[in-house]
């Protein structure tokens, strides 16, 4: 019933933008296009927007404007914002009512909304072009079959989960542990490939690795109830947004059993998880997408030619409050790897504090430095006919 009530408002919002958005006047119109918010697709979408307005597309004012998620009719640049609310039928709508505002680019953010882009518009005779970002399985969920092998208007940026580093910190802080559990949702590819790459790790490491489904936020309770009851000694989680949103039941349930629960984003520590460690370049990759974008609308790619990026970065966050609560002592080990901790509600420094927010703004630099420096950087994604060629055998090769 709520879901169907929420379909109900957003079909109605959509009916009250004005199409005039998308007119042709000359200006860019941009489809941005996320699942839902969080820190880390906050700090994307910062990235992003910051870098739009370095690059004279948007005003400050417009900028401003922005922040309360407002479409745009602005100067330079049309912008059509939408947030799904992590409701996926909302997505296809959100996708749908873009595509018949004539938008000229679509900027997906999250593999959910990246899938469900691609798919619309992959038989289009004229397609918009679609970059994505924060979509960290590009290459299993059907978005690509490699970084130059995919459809002729899609590219992007994809963060790399580090899990070979992720998953080995539960031994780092016990190294009797034995068994490890997980949750996923089904409608969540990212979670499932997410969960088989934790145990393929996690049975190497000669753990044993339980998973449970959860479908809805009120399943997360029954689905954390049967893991501990099958004796697991850690909850290790893998990226899905449904576990993201209940981050708070499962922080709650962990202290109650008295076991630590870890998750593969650095900015959770924040939501009381007791070790955070993964990616957390999360601004970092809103620029990168902006950088796409900006060459794009210049035409100086070609996105056909243009390989999908992918960026790397890992950093440890420890919660001793959460450890607290949970009866739990950090070991000193996994101490000297945190590159922060929680502890009294605040957080340390001196500890590379500065590991989640490490930029802020675009670097200061002029136009045509700007537009050198990017250059130089697309420069080292062009696929090369080689390169499509080499990808092109590999997959052949997998597949027999």
């Amino acid at each position: 019933m709520i879901r169907k009530a929420l379909l109900i408002l957003l079909t109605f919002v959509l009916l009250l933008t004005p199409a005039a958005l998308a007119q042709d006047d000359g200006k860019p119109t941009i489809a941005f296009l996320r699942y839902a918010g969080g820190a880390q697709i906050t700090a994307t979408t910062e990235g992003l927007l910051d870098s739009l307005e370095a690059y004279g597309y948007l005003a400050s004012a417009e900028r401003a404007a922005l922040n309360e998620s407002y479409d745009l009719e602005g100067e330079n640049v049309n912008l059509l914002y939408r947030d799904a609310g992590f409701d996926l039928p909302s997505v296809n709508l959100m996708v749908e009512e873009v595509l018949d505002k004539g938008a000229d680019v679509l900027v997906t953010v999250t593999t959910q909304v990246a899938q469900i882009a691609v798919n619309a518009t992959r038989d289009l005779e004229d397609p918009p072009a679609i970059l994505f970002s924060l979509v960290t399985t590009p290459f299993s969920t059907g978005i690509a079959d490699a970084s130059c092998v995919k459809p002729n208007h899609v590219t992007g940026t994809q963060p790399v989960m580090a899990f070979a580093d992720y998953v080995p910190l539960v031994l780092v802080q016990d190294p009797d542990i034995k068994v490890i559990g997980t949750i996923v949702s089904p409608d969540q590819p990212t979670s499932l490939i997410g969960a088989e790459i934790l145990t393929q790790i996690g049975e190497a490491l000669g753990l044993t690795v339980e998973v449970a489904t959860a479908v809805t936020a009120a399943d997360l309770n029954v689905a954390a109830e049967s893991l501990l009851g099958k004796g697991v000694e850690a909850m290790v989680l893998v990226v899905n947004p449904l576990t993201l949103q209940g981050t708070p039941v499962l922080v709650g349930l962990t202290a109650e059993y008295g076991i630590p629960l870890y998750a593969p984003i650095i900015q959770q520590v924040y939501n009381g998880v007791t070790v955070a460690a993964g990616f957390h370049s999360f601004y970092e990759e809103g620029v990168i997408a902006a950088r796409i974008l900006n060459a794009y609308l210049n035409g100086d790619i070609d996105i056909a030619n243009l390989a999908i990026n992918q960026s790397r970065s890992f950093g440890v966050a420890i919660n001793l409050d959460t450890a607290a609560e949970q009866g739990i002592e950090i070991s000193d080990d996994l101490l000297s790897m945190a590159n922060f901790l929680i502890q009294d509600g605040e957080r340390s420094i001196g500890l590379a504090a500065d590991v989640d927010d490490a930029a802020t703004k675009p670097q200061a630099m002029s136009d045509e430095e700007r537009r050198e420096a990017d250059l130089a950087f697309l420069a080292e994604l062009e696929c090369t006919p080689e390169m499509i060629a080499e990808q092109q055998a590999a997959l052949q090769n997998a597949e027999e």
